[in-house]
């Protein structure tokens, strides 16, 4: 381990993945190892395989952990695609003895926050200014939010309700696949969602993520959006780069990703 790299683990509804992280570039040091997120995903199944992952590794540092969960001071507030076991739990605390960490050497935060960190800080800088949205596409849909680069953590918004459903339930990832909907088809139910939000936040650029975005030519060039589209350039491990930048800054859903005081 040197001062330029640092570990993240992102837990996901159906993946559990982590890997070292070149904190410099923000790209991965090497092939990230991925297993499944365990069933039922309760706090001790999952923190145990949160621990093989660091364990494969030798990791001996500080280490990022995200949840797909709004967490204050490193507490579980909500839990989607998650067990709801989650909620009220101490995760910080949980991920901090599962792993044989020193105390204060686990940094614990919502998913879609650290995969925004990471966009922002490594792939578009131009988002330090003005408000700018991420929006991971996968199992559900994750949200994070940035003032003038800086990240307003924990908002929710894959869970706006949208003609009277659920916003994951109508554009999530997941929701394409299992109703088997063509590129198009989607696309427009992302559309319809994207336009709500634009009426809620008028953001200046939305970063669309997740490993649908592998495919962005398939879909982006299908929205018809007053705000600028950017494509998340990390991908399924925007969220590793972003948890191991949380943690080697040691301030969590606080961490700067903007250049200014």
């Amino acid at each position: 381990m040197t001062a330029d790299t640092g570990f993240g683990i992102d837990i996901g509804g159906s993946g559990i993945k982590g890997a070292p992280v070149d904190l410099q570039t923000g790209q991965l040091s090497g092939p990230r190892l991925e297993l499944d997120t365990p069933q039922p995903a309760t706090p001790t199944n999952v923190a145990a395989a949160a621990a093989r992952v660091a364990t494969h590794f030798d990791w001996r540092g500080p280490i990022g952990i995200t949840l797909p969960a709004v967490v204050k001071q490193g507490i579980a507030r909500t839990a989607a695609n998650i067990d709801h076991s989650w909620i009220g739990t101490d995760a910080a605390g949980l991920f901090t003895a599962q792993l044989g960490c020193p105390p204060g050497t686990v940094e614990v935060l919502n998913d879609a926050d650290a995969a925004g960190v990471a966009e922002v800080r490594y792939s578009h800088p131009e988002s330090t200014a003005g408000v700018t949205t991420l929006l991971t596409f996968g199992t559900g849909i994750g949200s994070a939010l940035f003032l003038d680069g800086k990240l307003v953590p924990n908002t929710e918004f894959g869970h706006l309700e949208i003609d009277g459903r659920d916003a994951e339930l109508l554009a999530a990832a997941s929701v394409k696949d299992s109703q088997g909907l063509s590129f198009p088809a989607w696309a427009e139910r992302v559309n319809r969602y994207l336009t709500v939000l634009e009426s809620l936040i008028s953001p200046d650029r939305i970063i669309v993520g997740g490993g649908i975005s592998r495919a962005a030519t398939d879909w982006v060039p299908l929205l018809r959006l007053r705000s600028r589209i950017l494509v998340a350039s990390r991908q399924n491990d925007a969220g590793i780069v972003g948890a191991a930048l949380a943690a080697a800054e040691g301030i969590g859903p606080r961490v700067r990703t903007g250049t200014g005081p």
